[in-house]
């Protein structure tokens, strides 16, 4: 796509579609153009190192590094660590490589040291040979606190992981987001980006974090006109987790459309599976540009594929 060779890409991100958005953008732009800006409201602690999976997520993947059988951790991994810990009756429900361990080792000692999440992590993406930019949302701690309908409060990991998420949920919220800063250099991405992308990312818990943060809407709203997002709800339900769901617990349509509602005022394109053809109009009517295509993305080829025709339409 030689009309892309000068275009800087910004894209909001977090968990397993957006990796999968990343692995093809890579394979049709410079990935030296792509700035990944990424949740951290699932990061967590636990054993004492700080983990932050949607940032590993997005790396590994990136690196040809992820466990093709589960979308997260690395592949080729052992787990004799985790084998032990349960020996002795700890914490186990949250699975932990022995050579994922390396990099929460990594990130706790040098947070110990002072560096900053968004120093660690370009040290991470380094040492991967991953050229894509990857900065977390903010350096500041901020955790997604959700609420149960029976009013018991977990963190997201507890909901997604530990519980498999089979509660149903009556509230989600963003703690620390009101203090929190935008990582450095997040904003002025947003808005010198010649394209920002919305990844096909659970909108109430991987994007809604990003956006809680202050200023991150805002510039989205200057920069709308080329703020592009993919739909992560096709017919009805999403392919990976409980997005679906969870619209639907909280109050919204389980559908594309419902996404686009939440989207409506920062972006400027909305793109929708082949399926949701008919969904079209009522996005239309949200006073955005409806685009329409296959946005599964089975493997890479399928992943580029979509990042090729979203880019090539903005484009023209």
């Amino acid at each position: 796509m030689t009309e892309l060779t000068n275009k800087r890409i910004v894209v909001l991100c977090g968990g397993v579609g957006a990796a999968k958005l990343l692995r093809g953008l890579i394979k049709v732009v410079d990935p030296k153009s792509v700035t990944a800006i990424v949740n951290t409201g699932d990061d967590l602690s636990m054993h004492g190192l700080h983990i932050s999976p949607d940032l590993d997520t997005i790396i590994y993947t990136l690196a040809n590094e992820i466990n093709p059988d589960t979308g997260w951790g690395l592949k080729d991994e052992g787990w004799k660590a985790m084998d032990m810990v349960a020996k002795y009756g700890g914490i186990d429900w949250f699975r932990l490589g022995d050579r994922d361990l390396g990099t929460h080792l990594f990130r706790t000692q040098k947070l110990s040291e002072g560096s900053t999440l968004s120093e660690i992590t370009h040290e991470i993406a380094t040492k991967w040979g991953v050229a894509v930019r990857v900065i977390p949302m903010s350096d500041d701690p901020v955790r997604t606190i959700v609420t149960t309908v029976g009013g018991e409060e977990l963190n997201f990991q507890d909901y997604f992981v530990r519980l498999s998420h089979d509660v149903e949920i009556a509230n989600i919220r963003f703690e620390g987001h009101e203090t929190a800063q935008p990582a450095s250099d997040v904003i002025s991405e947003i808005l010198t980006a010649d394209i920002v992308l919305i990844a096909p990312s659970n909108p109430l818990v991987s994007i809604a974090p990003i956006l809680s943060i202050s200023g991150i809407e805002d510039a989205l709203r200057k920069r709308s006109e080329n703020v592009i997002a993919i739909s992560g709800i096709i017919n009805g339900k999403a392919l990976k987790g409980p997005a679906g769901r969870l619209l639907n617990e909280l109050g919204y349509e389980a559908s594309a459309t419902a996404v686009a509602e939440i989207y409506k005022n920062f972006v400027g394109t909305f793109v929708i599976d082949d399926v949701d053809r008919s969904e079209c109009k009522r996005i239309q009517e949200l006073g955005l540009r409806c685009m329409i295509t296959d946005t599964v993305m089975t493997d890479g080829a399928k992943s580029a594929d979509l990042c090729r025709t979203v880019l090539s339409e903005i484009i023209n």
